[in-house]
């Protein structure tokens, strides 16, 4: 519990160092201009394809009867803009993810490496075609039990315990290999994988609820659809910096993590600074 705190004081005034600011506007880029032309060129395609397939729906019809009684029709061709928002939203997250994890952690180890663990011995244990390979294998994953547990959000209080879990569990694997790729061996990384499993995991369970900030802004406006590309601009912005701060902390724990291992093995004191 110590280092899981101590590496949070750590990572919150870490991220605010100019050098992870920065780290925090290629990913933001890349995400914005890619989602930002799927949405700009697709848009209305996205929406007809949702209106056309909740128009088929059964319990669209009754709704549309239900509402038509007070003089409002076609209920399938507003909810359709909002289903592609709602698809939208853990695709974009994911994409933030994936950016962070393989191009901004190599800038936060190496900073973080020369400020606070300069005598740690880089082994690489994994690799640049390693991370992106088991960034993607386990996004797949989560996105998979993501689909399969969709019909569970419906049912409280499951709706606000499974996507923090979901994100968790991702940013977790996701993060952790990534911040050991470089200084860790593979048996190293496996032996912190299991010994670290809880405390990897609440940093990422707490990481993916702050990551539901910039969703509740998201479904929180009342002129979503009208204000969305804004909204998703800020949204994405803030995915991105919340996702760079996750990457500090992981960095913070799992090399301090890395360093008593080591510590442990040659029977020497840790002489880190608290």
């Amino acid at each position: 519990m110590n280092d899981l705190l101590r590496s949070f004081g750590r990572a919150l005034t870490g991220v605010l160092h100019p050098r992870m600011l920065w780290l925090t506007v290629a990913p933001f880029l890349i995400a914005a201009f890619g989602w930002g032309a799927a949405f700009w060129f697709g848009w209305d395609t996205l929406v007809a394809a949702a209106s056309g397939w909740l128009s088929g729906a059964s319990w669209i019809s009754a709704l549309d009867s239900m509402f038509a009684i007070v003089g409002f029709h076609s209920v399938h061709t507003v909810l359709g803009p909002v289903i592609v928002v709602a698809l939208a939203i853990p695709l974009i997250v994911v994409t933030v993810l994936v950016l962070i994890a393989t191009f901004a952690m190599p800038a936060v180890i190496a900073h973080l490496t020369r400020r606070h663990f300069p005598g740690l011995e880089a082994r690489r244990g994994g690799s640049f075609a390693g991370s992106l390979a088991h960034s993607l294998v386990t996004t797949l994953v989560c996105l998979f039990a993501l689909l399969v547990t969709v019909p569970l959000w419906l049912v409280p209080p499951l709706f606000a315990l499974i996507p923090p879990l979901l994100w968790g569990w991702l940013t977790y694997r996701v993060m952790t290999y990534d911040a050991l790729a470089l200084h860790a061996s593979a048996a190293e990384r496996r032996a912190i994988f299991r010994a670290h499993r809880v405390p990897l995991f609440a940093i990422g369970v707490i990481t993916g609820l702050l990551g539901a900030v910039p969703t509740l802004l998201w479904v929180s406006s009342a002129l979503l659809i009208v204000l969305f590309p804004v909204i998703a601009v800020v949204s994405i912005w803030l995915y991105v910096f919340i996702f760079v701060f996750s990457a500090v902390w992981f960095a913070h724990y799992c090399l301090r993590a890395l360093y008593q291992l080591r510590s442990s093995a040659r029977d020497v004191p840790s002489r880190l600074p608290v």
